[in-house]
């Protein structure tokens, strides 16, 4: 049995844990620079707000219905999901990290017949001990998990679990989950799919292997074959390396000067690099971009982009930022304005399967015993303890008029009780 732990409109649940008065309220949550909806209470979907709506297509309505508005606060995000994986991990023999919300749990072999109950219980602990709501389907296949989490955030009735297996159960589900909302049917395949005929998962179900290897090829062959009840999809206990990293971000106002601009530039390097060791990987390649306001029509629009190779893989700080500085010299146009730029990391390869020459070595090693103490430093003085003269102070310029308090993160931000 497999299970997949999803968390209720993630965002939104994590501003509620410090602001109870808001449960039962449409709140959003914007996206950096505060320009689009990327979480909504299920209070703000009834209003009809759509994920990805503009925040200034939608003020009359946040006005009239009085919903409560968030920047996007990461930080506070990423320490509930921390958390959440902490009470996983102690309930599961492996669990497989799918997002910042969802994980899912490899229960083969747990001495457990009564996986209702384990649902349920689960998700009640996560909502005891972190105030966020999680919903937790047990399937035969990751697939069927997937739609059986789904079904809790439905029927409230079923108490945060759902422990879907009999065949009977799953057809009559099946029946009625529409094709496109099912894990691993894109919304390039659904028109292709409607067209002939298949509007349910249960439509999808039963086609002709034949025809899905045909027409889908081996991602539709597996996810046929998890509806059937086979499981097909690989459990990752341990999450693969990122072939690519990008940092980027859009700016408050636009950026004129060069050395402002460089600034972010180093910044979002800085970050790239961080990811680099994280995950134990060097880069061969560096890409940077930046973009002007593309919706000024009547201003000079620029699209400056540039791709440098590195001497040897690396992933040091100092020369990901220097590099990237080189970068935006070669593109950067004076007299207009940038509204977005970013770093993005390619060709990666595990930090094992670097060969550097005789030359080059102890240079290499240098850099790496000076990140590998920068790194010890950050995490536990707090990010950005030790950074770059170039990187500057502070985050990257970009407005978040909305955000709420730090309040797990930051010795400055923790809440006080009157």
């Amino acid at each position: 049995m497999f299970a997949l732990a999803d968390c209720n409109n993630f965002f939104v649940s994590c501003e509620r844990v410090f602001r109870p008065e808001l449960n039962g309220r449409p709140v959003i949550v914007l996206s950096s620079n505060d320009g689009c909806v990327i979480a909504r209470s299920n209070e703000a979907k009834a209003l009809g707000i759509k994920m990805g709506d503009p925040l200034f297509k939608i003020r009359d309505i946040v006005k009239r219905n009085n919903v409560t508005i968030f920047s996007s606060n990461m930080a506070l995000y990423a320490d509930f999901s921390r958390r959440i994986r902490m009470i996983l991990r102690q309930e599961a023999p492996h669990i497989e990290v799918y997002s910042i919300d969802e994980a899912f749990l490899d229960l083969r072999g747990m001495c457990n017949d009564d996986f209702d109950s384990f649902a349920k219980t689960l998700s009640l602990q996560c909502r005891r001990l972190t105030g966020i709501p999680v919903s937790v389907g047990v399937a035969p296949t990751k697939t069927l998990a997937k739609i059986a989490a789904e079904l809790c955030k439905r029927y409230p009735k079923l108490r945060g679990g759902c422990y879907m297996h009999r065949d009977e159960d799953i057809i009559k589900v099946l029946k009625k989950t529409a094709v496109e909302d099912v894990w691993g049917i894109g919304r390039r395949t659904t028109p292709r799919l409607k067209a002939r005929g298949i509007q349910t998962a249960y439509d999808f179900r039963v086609l002709p292997r034949e025809w899905v290897q045909r027409n889908m090829g081996i991602t539709g062959v597996r996810t046929w074959q998890e509806l059937n009840g086979i499981p097909a999809i690989g459990f990752e206990a341990v999450a693969e390396a990122k072939q690519s990293i990008c940092n980027s971000r859009s700016f408050a106002t636009e950026i004129y000067d060069i050395r402002e601009l460089s600034e972010q530039i180093a910044k979002f390097a800085t970050m790239t690099a961080e990811k680099l060791r994280k995950q134990n990987t060097v880069c061969q390649r560096l890409t940077v971009f930046a973009f002007t306001n593309r919706f000024h029509e009547n201003e000079a629009q620029q699209y400056g982009y540039i791709t440098l190779p590195f001497v040897e893989p690396t992933d040091s700080t100092l020369e990901i930022v220097r590099t990237a500085r080189e970068a935006l010299a070669e593109i950067f146009v004076r007299g207009v304005g940038y509204k977005k730029a970013g770093v993005i990391a390619s060709e990666i390869i595990p930090r094992e399967a670097l060969h550097v020459s005789m030359f080059s070595a102890e240079h290499n090693e240098r850099h790496h015993r000076l990140m590998e103490a920068i790194d010890n430093i950050n995490s536990t003085a707090g990010c950005e303890a030790v950074t770059l003269a170039s990187a500057g102070r502070g985050g990257p310029l970009n407005r978040s008029d909305y955000r709420s308090p730090r309040y797990t993160t930051s010795w400055s931000d923790i809440p006080i009780i009157k």
